[in-house]
């Protein structure tokens, strides 16, 4: 309670700070960016809709390396993650618990938050890109929606990477070096480096490249796992009246036991060239290449002990992805033209422990027990180790042509046509090693179905999907602004897309004593066929700003947002519980109505920057995912299954209180509630209850000094993050509370003619913050922070 009063009172006493009277006529101004935010390079207090925006310099200060590192100061901004490369984002309290990764290629929705790196949008289902953040301008994040530029999944916000791009003008190098110990874990190491060369007077050359290491925190403790009826009732009713002899083999992990087991690990490289055509045309062609590695888990057990779980099957990840870019720019007369295009081809593979499912299952004893016979009166359940082996395969091909013209002119116009091509395939293999043992013959896929992999999958699979999912998009959109007067501008936006998404390929069930296949074809099982779902609508956004003075600016805005529809894997088929209806073949959009208020404004000459919104959002249709292997199948399906409201806060303040000091602070408040329950299938929390993974009020403040100290500049900075209590799923049976944290960094550094140092140290409390209570694995956890980690990293830049 005190830590949350002193955060609070900090920025509250930061708001208040503004009258004259405080101000110093030779205090240095808050840095005000450029930002991109209407597809235009904008001063960002200049700029008439929400944007929050850290520069080059604040990813440096704030040791700013994943996502989950960025997230900390960025109060509207929520995370539901299992790991590197395992997360779902979320804005302004439009969450709704993560699906689980095993099954996101093959089920999942498409994010309500849009990722991009530079011009083309990298978002992927439970899975988006974790980019490390090398050598980056600056990092953009959009609150509401913002579907007419940027279209599908920004129904809550878009979340925007901006690389450095080649520069001309002058050779530029550098590079950071670090180590760092984390309490009663592993070594961390990274190595970081750029480099600018201008070849000629129009052409330059940029490479970043990046070797980091993350030493693992939690460890893999031994133990044994053996199937219990007592806590799976489903077991218990397979079992029941069988002889007292009934016999349970037990699993043990002593082959896979390990300290701090959860290691990780980013490399990669971004290449660039840019070519200046002549004085009004350029030319930027860029490659990125990222390999993502992570052993383990990054959430714990609580019922093992702190910082540690039981794991019968081993758990990794490899994430691998390139992209290429191009974009030429130009202009003609007053006309600037814009064509950008890239293309994005990622692979992921994961194995992951499942043993959980087998007290959660309903038809585990099919697969891990036998049956009484002629020749014997008893049963005996045989090792009960499961695992998943999971492949995906991304490609995108994104193509966006737009002009504008003149942003000084009283009428101007930005618009355009983008063009979508997406294709997920997914093979995911759930092993039960104890099928072999039980006559189950070798699991085939269907024979006649559009599977990726016609091969007979490994000894021990018992169930696999083998399913391609397209989607192809074309849109024109387009906002136009006119000046009222002076000071009075009103913009007005739309964008009609068109989606058309398929699904295809089958899923299969391995059989007991025959070969053959056993499962469902996606173009023709359970009401599904070779139809592709289409969908077309136009989106809408009206903005009125009003620039009271040079600096003060006012704006209301009411804009809408969606994202896509999609098909149900179990969709027609009868559910096992008749007192459940069927789950649909497909889903609908999901659709985002939002109103708000916001300013934003400049006092004390420039030394206080302090900007805000007020928002009201109708959530409609809510896409949710349910697993629910007893009632309704054993497939995870999604349901438009409830309407909500939220009304929200959301502010950032800088103020240069001297020469030396700066401080910041951020905040958030969302009062989110369902309104309305429209589920048939999934049992949801009651009217009324409050949206998961959104604490009704996040803050953080931070306070940096610079000063001379002899020949040298040096520098401390100290942060601070609270986070409320939240909830960790919509599902009734899966709600967890999740306790309010607060999280405190502290550094200090020496900079002198381009060298520098700094000591750090992150989580100096060492907290264990709850960021995200699921039982994904069928057996609860808890992903938390990384404990107490203190680092020493140097870095050299030379201009």
């Amino acid at each position: 309670m005190f830590q949350r009063k002193a955060v609070t009172c900090a920025v509250l006493s930061a708001l208040g700070l503004s009258t004259p009277i405080f101000a110093e006529e030779d205090t240095k101004k808050v840095e005000v960016i450029e930002v991109t935010a209407t597809k235009r390079s904008q001063n960002i207090q200049s700029t008439p809709v929400a944007v929050q925006a850290m520069s080059e310099a604040d990813l440096k200060n704030n040791n700013i390396g994943n996502f989950d590192d960025f997230v900390r100061y960025m109060p509207n901004v929520t995370v539901g993650s299992r790991g590197p490369g395992q997360a779902d984002v979320f804005i302004r309290g439009m969450a709704i618990q993560p699906i689980s990764v095993m099954l996101s290629g093959a089920q999942g929705t498409s994010p309500n938050v849009a990722l991009y790196i530079d011009e083309q949008p990298v978002t992927a289902p439970g899975r988006n890109l974790d980019v490390y953040a090398t050598d980056l301008e600056r990092i953009e994040v959009l609150p509401g929606p913002q579907g007419t530029l940027f279209g599908a999944s920004s129904q809550a916000g878009t979340v925007r990477y901006i690389t450095k791009k080649p520069d001309t003008s002058g050779f530029e190098a550098g590079f950071t070096a670090g180590l760092a110990t984390t309490k009663s874990g592993e070594l961390s190491n990274n190595v970081e480096g750029y480099i600018n060369i201008p070849l000629s007077t129009d052409l330059a050359f940029r490479a970043a490249m990046y070797s980091v290491h993350k030493g693992g925190y939690i460890d893999n403790v031994q133990g044994e796992f053996v199937l219990d009826p007592s806590i799976n009732p489903n077991v218990a009713d397979s079992v029941k009246g069988l002889p007292s002899d009934t016999t349970y083999q037990t699993a043990n992990n002593v082959d896979i036991a390990e300290k701090d087991f959860n290691d990780s690990f980013y490399k990669g490289a971004r290449f660039g060239v840019k070519y200046d055509i002549n004085a009004n045309w350029e030319l930027l062609v860029q490659h990125t290449q990222q390999e993502l590695g992570a052993d383990g888990v990054f959430d714990y057990d609580p019922e093992v002990g702190d910082l540690e779980v039981q794991r019968y099957f081993p758990d990794k990840l490899r994430d691998e992805f390139g992209q290429t870019s191009w974009t030429t720019k130009g202009l003609i007369d007053e006309l600037e033209i814009v064509y950008t295009g890239a293309f994005l081809d990622r692979e992921v593979e994961q194995a992951i422990d499942y043993t959980g499912y087998n007290n959660g299952g309903g038809y585990i004893p099919w697969y891990t027990c036998s049956y009484t016979s002629a020749e014997t009166s008893y049963r005996e359940c045989l090792d009960p180790t499961k695992g998943f082996k999971g492949k995906q395969d991304h490609k995108r091909f994104t193509h966006e042509f737009r002009i504008a013209t003149d942003a000084n002119e009283t009428l101007r116009f930005i618009g355009g046509v983008f063009y979508d091509d997406y294709e997920i395939e997914t093979q995911d293999d759930f092993l039960y090693l104890a099928t072999p043992q039980l006559g189950f013959a070798p699991n085939a896929p269907i024979a006649d179905a559009n599977n990726i992999n016609p091969n007979t999958r490994p000894a021990g699979v018992a169930f696999f999907n083998d399913i391609t999912r397209t989607e192809e998009q074309l849109a024109v959109f387009g906002e136009v602004s006119y000046d009222l007067t002076d000071r009075l501008t009103i913009t007005g936006g739309l964008r009609w897309y068109e989606i058309e998404s398929d699904f295809t390929g089958s899923s299969n069930f391995a059989q007991k004593g025959e070969d053959g296949d056993s499962g469902r074809d996606y173009d023709k099982s359970g009401g599904h066929s070779d139809e592709p779902l289409k969908i077309d609508d136009i989106i809408t956004k009206v903005n009125l700003s009003f620039q009271a003075t040079d600096d003060v600016m006012y704006y209301a805005t009411y804009s809408e947002g969606f994202r896509p529809g999609g098909f149900n894997r179990g969709g027609g088929i009868p559910s096992s519980n008749p007192a459940f209806p069927d789950v649909g073949v497909t889903y609908d959009t999901d659709d985002v109505t939002n109103y708000e208020f916001g300013w934003k404004t400049m006092m004390l000459n420039g030394a206080l920057k302090f900007n805000g919104n007020l928002y009201f959002i109708e959530w409609d249709s809510m896409q949710v995912s349910r697993f629910d292997p007893v009632n309704v199948s054993i497939l995870t399906f999604i349901e438009n299954a409830a309407d909500s409201e939220i009304m929200g806060l959301e502010g950032d303040v800088v103020w240069r209180a001297t020469d030396n000091l700066t401080l910041y602070g951020a905040f958030s408040y969302n009062d989110t509630e369902l309104t309305a329950l429209k589920a048939e299938v999934i049992e949801m929390a009651p009217i009324g209850s409050a949206l998961p993974l959104t604490p009704k009020f996040q803050g953080n403040v931070r306070a940096r000094y610079d000063w001379e100290l002899g020949e040298y500049y040096a520098n401390w900075q100290i942060a601070a993050q609270y986070a409320g209590k939240s909830y960790s799923s919509i599902v009734e049976s899966e709600r967890e509370e999740q306790d309010s944290y607060s999280l405190l960094n502290a550094s200090f550094g020496l900079e002198k003619d381009g060298w520098s140092a700094k000591l750090y140290i992150d989580n100096l409390t060492d907290e264990r913050a709850e960021l995200f209570i699921n039982n994904q694995d069928d057996v609860p956890r808890v992903t938390t922070n990384r404990p107490r980690t203190i680092g020493l990293s140097f870095s050299y830049a030379y201009y």
